[in-house]
């Protein structure tokens, strides 16, 4: 293992299967799903079907994402005095700039809004990662080098995103991109927001480990039209192995941001093929976007929370699980996280 890891001391996730971890995890659990008809229609003139979040009073735009991001913070450092969350920088992760139909002042305005909402400020040293369904990723490698430098009780990784607007849902659909009707071949548009506290893997609790973290960029993103032959995503689960001291077959299963275009199934099985060396009789694949459809920057989130449960109530395949996600521009990351004590 090339790096110390780090723990999931507390998570927080808010869906529209559930506004709290838990509530999440059981549905996950049970792939219940939740779509309700937008106010949008799509080319054949149906209803696009999405999962919303429902806040009470009802949001919208940046406000929205603050809500929802304060509910998740709020439930991932309950166990922490609130003194204590000044002394915490904050990662927040939201869509790429070249996403259609982003927010306008996301990056400006969301960081504040969001303290407002919690009413305290984080530490210097909190950043924007626009990194979209990649983005936790990278905040956990972020995360694992302040804290290795710094006497600080953990970093705020938070991941938050919408696709419910015509802005970014009208491009998807006319590159036939969407669920629909007369479309297969696409995803379920979503929003949530997730939060996680993360610190030195340390003491006898059982907590979920991040042991490995590994990058990587596919030269043939999906609608490129270039060959597909998972060179990104492999080279991103054979970095994060190589980071965590382990070999594919040790893992026990897969958690993926996948949300039902055929092109990134095709991607998870190329890149599988070409890291698994020795056989196995079962390596599931899970999918929470099954339960929440397509959000963004909060799979990342969401993916984590999914092991957490699985590992925490004792329903998982095994304590040590591959988590890997693939973004719209070609960045791909993979993660190993490992059930498990202190050392």
């Amino acid at each position: 293992m090339s790096h110390r890891p780090v723990a999931i001391l507390g998570a927080g996730l808010v869906t529209s299967v559930g506004l709290t971890a838990a509530a999440c995890g059981c549905a996950f659990r049970a792939k219940l799903t939740n779509p309700c008809e937008t106010r949008f229609i799509d080319s054949s003139g149906a209803w696009i079907m999405a999962h919303q979040v429902d806040l009470a009073p009802p949001r919208s735009g940046l406000g929205k994402l603050a809500g929802m991001a304060a509910l998740a913070i709020d439930e991932a450092l309950c166990e922490l005095d609130r003194v204590q969350w000044r002394r915490m920088p904050m990662l927040l992760c939201v869509a790429e700039p070249e996403r259609p139909g982003r927010l306008a002042g996301l990056d400006e305005r969301l960081p504040m809004q969001i303290q407002q909402e919690l009413g305290t400020a984080f530490a210097p040293g909190s950043a924007l990662l626009p990194l979209g369904r990649v983005g936790v990723a990278v905040a956990l490698a972020k995360a694992r080098e302040m804290l290795r430098a710094d006497e600080i009780p953990g970093v705020l990784i938070v991941g938050i995103d919408s696709l419910l607007s015509w802005e970014t849902l009208g491009p998807c659909e006319r590159d036939d991109r969407l669920l629909t009707e007369s479309n297969a071949n696409g995803f379920m548009p979503g929003e949530g927001a997730g939060a996680l506290w993360v610190g030195r893997a340390e003491g006898p609790a059982p907590r979920l480990w991040c042991s490995g973290i590994g990058l990587g960029r596919e030269p043939a993103p999906i609608n490129s039209g270039e060959p597909l032959r998972a060179e990104g995503l492999t080279q991103a689960i054979k970095a994060c192995l190589a980071d965590a001291g382990r070999q594919m077959h040790e893992l026990d299963f897969r958690i993926t941001d996948l949300s039902g275009e055929q092109y990134y199934f095709k991607e998870a099985s190329l890149a599988l093929t070409r890291t698994l060396r020795t056989g196995k009789e079962t390596f599931d694949l899970w999918h929470p976007a099954e339960c929440t459809g397509e959000t963004g920057a909060a799979s990342g989130v969401a993916v984590v929370v999914a092991a957490q449960e699985a590992c925490r109530k004792g329903y998982a395949p095994g304590p040590r699980v591959l988590a890997h996600w693939s973004g719209d521009g070609g960045q791909r990351a993979a993660v190993v996280l490992e059930f498990r004590g202190g050392a």
